[in-house]
């Protein structure tokens, strides 16, 4: 009975190391229009949110210069902030703590609402709403890196193709997962485009260090990442690593039908192993309107960008 009561003690204390510091202060930001706005369809899960997570909840949704604002405000007051919603919803909010005045001293919650919900596949948070809550609560916090985009951060990327789909997505109204595939047909249109790439502080695939590398190379697709997914469990950057201070880039250099027709390889991330791979701190890319996305958003097109690596800029709430 003694070793019994001692197990259960031992248990105990445990539990309550687990539990979140009441005097915490948590706000949410919630993306009511995330995956075709599952917040406002779904009373359930949005009473079960209201009830189990602590803190205030804000759920006015106007646009994203807005979502970063309010983010970057509520660090002043916050040691916890919760973003509820898709990648998008994440990058913002991302953005809003890194422009804060101590975006070391609050850490990120993350509820899963989206469709695609990459970041969180990257990062094994569960796609389970109430295990993600219990993370937030009782989970530590870890330091990530995050790569910096012209002034926007982000976790992955890419320059030319798949960039280029999102440009053709935005022209339609079809949501989600579909609306990327009804837009992957321009795909057949594409060429690869010639770049110039330096790649500064690195390392490539032999695993040997380098001061500067410059890349004359054709280019059908370059995917970058921190994070290993892109939406949908695109395994997009399989040999990124989150905080190991480099950003992650495969290059594909090769035609549209050779990509659309191994792209099932390219989705589970194998394809990767047969191109041209490198982990730098810092990267200019130079081309003639270059397509570009960060967290599956449009940057836009450039003829030349610079990605610098911004090494354990933030804390997010993990389960280990």
């Amino acid at each position: 009975m003694v070793i019994i009561y001692r197990i259960l003690y031992k248990a105990v204390n445990e539990m309550q190391k687990k539990r979140s510091n009441p005097d915490q202060k948590i706000t949410c930001i919630i993306n009511p229009h995330a995956a075709n706005k599952k917040w406002k369809r779904n009373i359930l899960l949005r009473k079960y949110i209201q009830n189990k997570l602590p803190g205030q909840i804000i759920d006015t949704h106007e646009n994203k210069e807005s979502t970063i604002s309010t983010a970057k405000n509520l660090c002043l007051k916050n040691d916890i902030i919760v973003a509820a919603g898709g990648d998008g919803t994440i990058a913002d909010i991302i953005q809003g703590i890194v422009q804060s005045e101590k975006p070391k001293d609050v850490s990120l919650g993350i509820i899963p609402l989206g469709s695609g919900n990459a970041f969180c596949i990257s990062l094994h948070i569960p796609l389970n709403v109430a295990r993600a809550i219990r993370i937030i609560t009782e989970g530590k916090t870890r330091e990530i890196d995050l790569i910096d985009f012209d002034g926007k951060v982000a976790t992955f990327g890419s320059i030319g193709a798949t960039a280029q789909v999102l440009v053709e997505k935005l022209k339609h109204r079809v949501p989600g997962f579909f609306g990327h595939i009804l837009a992957a047909k321009i795909m057949l249109k594409l060429s690869r485009k010639e770049q110039e790439v330096e790649l500064i502080d690195g390392i490539d695939d032999s695993g040997e260090h380098f001061d500067k590398k410059h890349l004359k190379l054709k280019v059908f697709d370059a995917h970058i990442g921190k994070t290993r997914h892109f939406g949908y469990g695109w395994k997009m950057a399989p040999k990124a690593i989150i905080d190991d201070g480099y950003i992650d880039i495969t290059f594909f250099e090769i035609s549209s039908w050779k990509f659309l027709l191994y792209f099932p390889r390219i989705y589970f991330g194998t394809f990767q192993q047969t191109q041209q791979h490198f982990k730098a701190k810092k990267i200019l890319f130079k081309g003639k309107n270059l397509p570009i996305q960060y967290n599956g958003e449009l940057l836009g097109k450039r003829d030349q960008i610079e990605l610098k690596i911004l090494p354990k800029s933030i804390k997010f709430n993990s389960h280990s």
